[in-house]
């Protein structure tokens, strides 16, 4: 125990074993439908689902041991949906691409990653982030968990005349996520430690008994192979070499880069990290654990990984140091022998939980200076913009692009720093490129 306190902190945090290991059950819980998704996505790359399954959980569990240890930090890293889906779409099915290319590509911008994370310029650019914009990114991030956790209960679902319009209540699915969403309100209303983990796994009992989720046929099995892609980024080098591969590069660069910058702001405004003057302590610390992810995931073979907005979850059951994230990285091992158990936690079952965590993130909305019209209006676009693009770092850049112009116009372009006239230019470029 005394070792554990010397690593983590515990007590300067204002926590404990206990209260990092239900953080980190509820982390896991929220993350586990993404063992399933992912691996789904990355197949129309070429790749073997079983291939990708074991890499993704070898990978995320090493990025979360070095984020839990190096920096501290109640977050872990896993391949997001938005990586996952360029490398399987764009660069493979779009571009003609191979994975085995694609996974060097990652490589390529990982070894960058590091070399720009330890000359310190993405540190420069996370503490150049005016403040009300870093309140904007964690309300803009709830807000989006939120739209995420009503889409995945079928409560808010796609529309052809209205884009999004109210679910069927017919569906069996959105009675089940209804049924965990009312009891988690409950449980947080009258203060239940847990509250958040009680109420996903009486969700999934609930659905089990309405014989809506089914019960697996095996509880263990071995984990398929990862030879047919361990390596593979490394084999393949020699073909980053084309100027689609310099694409393919630098647009792995930034949109991890900007979601996460993004999403770390948001998750260490929510564990309360950040100080009073707005900077993020350890965050070197954190980027870098990040890079270093990205380099494990490449030569895994699995897309990037990244900070996780699902970590959020583990937060509000009261994470605030890396032990939520190493505990975190030992259930994801332990899940590739318990597979089959995975399948009773769907997405209707973590539902609520996102959308509860989006109304605590929502609460740094009070914070920002809506009576100062320069401000209010390029956090306004980075709160819509996050939920409406789907992507953390497009509703960034709607932000960061405004805010130099609303800032210059209202005369107050002295007091913006010459970092965000420069992001503005790089997230020009960033639109562009990422709508060729």
């Amino acid at each position: 125990m005394e070792t554990i306190e010397k690593i983590f902190k515990l007590k300067e945090a204002n926590s404990s074993v206990k209260q990092e290991l239900i953080a980190a059950l509820t982390t896991f819980v929220s993350i586990s439908y993404m063992l399933f998704v992912i691996p789904s996505i990355l197949s129309a790359s070429g790749m073997k689902q079983g291939t990708i399954f074991t890499a993704l959980v070898i990978s995320s569990a090493i990025g979360s041991f070095i984020m839990g240890f190096l920096a501290n930090y109640p977050i872990i890293l896993a391949p997001t949906l938005g990586s996952a889906s360029f490398f399987a779409y764009t660069v493979c099915q779009g571009m003609h691409i191979n994975w085995q290319t694609a996974l060097s590509g990652v490589l390529v911008a990982s070894i960058i990653f590091v070399l720009i994370t330890v000359l310190k310029l993405r540190e420069l650019v996370i503490d150049a982030i005016p403040q009300d914009l870093k309140y904007a990114i964690s309300a803009g991030i709830g807000i989006f968990i939120a739209f995420i956790g009503l889409r995945n209960a079928h409560i808010i679902v796609p529309s052809s005349s209205t884009m999004v319009a109210l679910g069927s209540f017919k569906s069996a699915g959105i009675w089940i996520a209804t049924f965990g969403l009312i009891l988690t309100i409950i449980l947080m209303c009258l203060n239940v430690p847990g509250s958040i983990f009680i109420g996903m796994i009486c969700t999934a009992i609930f659905g089990i008994v309405l014989h809506q989720i089914p019960l697996p046929k095996e509880i263990i099995s071995l984990p398929p192979s990862l030879a047919p892609s361990f390596g593979q980024a490394i084999f393949h080098l020699k073909d980053v070499n084309t100027i689609n591969m310099l694409i393919v590069v630098i647009t792995f660069l930034l949109v991890t880069f900007f979601d996460t910058a993004g999403t770390l702001i948001g998750m260490t405004q929510q564990a309360g990290i950040v100080d009073k003057d707005g900077k993020i302590p350890r965050i070197g610390r954190a980027l870098l654990s990040d890079s270093l992810g990205m380099i494990v995931s490449s030569i895994c073979g699995v897309s990037p990984l990244g900070t996780t907005v699902e970590s959020s979850s583990g937060i509000a059951m009261g994470g605030r140091t890396g032990l939520t994230a190493v505990f975190t990285g030992f259930f994801l091992l332990i899940a590739m022998f318990f597979s089959p158990l995975l399948t009773i936690i769907p997405t209707t079952v973590t539902a609520p939980a996102l959308i509860i965590v989006g109304v605590l993130m929502a609460s740094n909305l009070a914070k920002i200076s809506w009576d100062k019209f320069e401000m209010a209006l390029p956090a306004f676009m980075i709160v819509l913009g996050m939920p409406l693009t789907y992507s953390i770092s497009d509703g960034l850049a709607l932000g960061i692009i405004t805010y130099p112009i609303t800032m210059i116009f209202s005369k107050r372009g002295k007091e913006v720093s010459p970092i965000m006239y420069i992001l503005f230019f790089i997230f020009l470029i960033y639109l562009w490129m990422i709508n060729i």
